[in-house]
């Protein structure tokens, strides 16, 4: 039997990596030779959990048709958002959260999707499903993603599901996950270090929006005036990013992960720029719009710019 390679999305985070992990253990107990593999290197946030919970990282890779024919895709589905050479081998099984979009394959395959709070909550569901137990370290790094993906609970994406599944790998992984999401999330806020091209890049994902290639990344941060000081320096990455790569737009929200709070910086085309400005209702000023409420990309960012687009 064929090995089969198992990974999240381009810059990965926190579940992309952990849903990685879970699925290709998952997949192990029920027969199959699987591997969890990465397409980038684990964030800050995602190093403190792996750390944490003494999993090493998954190795990771640029393109897949040397190692295997056959792949498992968990959090993502998109193609722009996956390995470069993702049409060239099988995808056999998709678990994912977000929405479906330029996906089609030749065969027949497993998908689950589902709309929750994060990949590892229907994860959860699955080795239930499949009456498999979950391995204290698993349920552990299992517990991370979904407190990553719905800031501890707060976002709007959460569902009653992914509370349940938190309760349950809280107690399979033995920690107070109240006290742990929070020193989790404080991981990964951290930016003093890093370059304004770093950053932008940490956590993007591309979208093709009525034939327009936009760029959306999100940064959180526990001190979003400090953030702000270096609007500039994001401006300049992000303008380069689109001359370099095709976008035709690249916003930038910085998230506060302790009151719920969002700002969107905007560089790029300006007829573009009207579309974000009548997709949340406000004029973009000195390059960025003020969120208040907002945390969540696939929830409340990518569907309204989806809609005017």
């Amino acid at each position: 039997m064929a090995k089969q390679l198992v990974f999240g999305h381009l810059n990965p985070d926190t579940d992309a990596i952990v849903a990685a992990i879970a699925y290709s253990y998952l997949q192990n107990q029920l027969g199959l030779e699987t591997e969890a593999v990465a397409l980038g290197e684990p964030n800050d946030e995602t190093k403190f959990v792996l750390d944490y919970f003494q999993q090493p990282a998954p190795r990771v890779i640029d393109q897949v048709g040397d190692q295997a024919q056959e792949v498992m895709l968990v959090d993502h589905n998109e193609a722009q958002q996956s390995v470069a050479d993702l049409k060239n081998v099988t995808i056999t099984h998709v678990v994912d959260h977000h929405r479906i979009a330029n996906f089609e394959t030749a065969a027949p395959l497993f998908y689950r999707a589902e709309p929750v709070g994060c990949t590892s909550t229907i994860l959860w569901k699955l080795y239930n499903e499949h009456a498999i137990e979950i391995p204290q370290k698993i349920a552990g790094l299992m517990l991370s993603a979904i407190i990553s993906d719905t800031l501890l609970l707060k976002s709007p994406t959460t569902t009653d599901v992914d509370r349940e599944a938190v309760t349950a790998l809280a107690r399979l992984a033995d920690v107070d996950y109240q006290d742990y999401g929070l020193k989790m999330l404080k991981a990964g806020t951290n930016i003093a270090a890093k370059s304004a091209a770093e950053l932008i890049d940490a956590d993007a994902k591309s979208f093709d929006m009525g034939g327009h290639q936009i760029r959306i990344a999100q940064i959180n941060v526990v001190d979003l005036p400090e953030a702000l000081t270096r609007q500039n320096e994001f401006e300049t990455a992000m303008q380069q990013s689109n001359q370099d790569n095709g976008y035709e737009l690249f916003l930038l929200a910085i998230t506060n992960v302790l009151d719920s709070d969002t700002t969107m910086v905007v560089a790029g085309d300006e007829s573009l720029q009207a579309k974000v400005s009548a997709a949340f209702n406000q004029q973009i000023e000195q390059n960025r719009l003020q969120l208040p409420g907002v945390v969540s990309r696939k929830k409340q960012i990518v569907p309204p710019l989806q809609e005017q687009f």
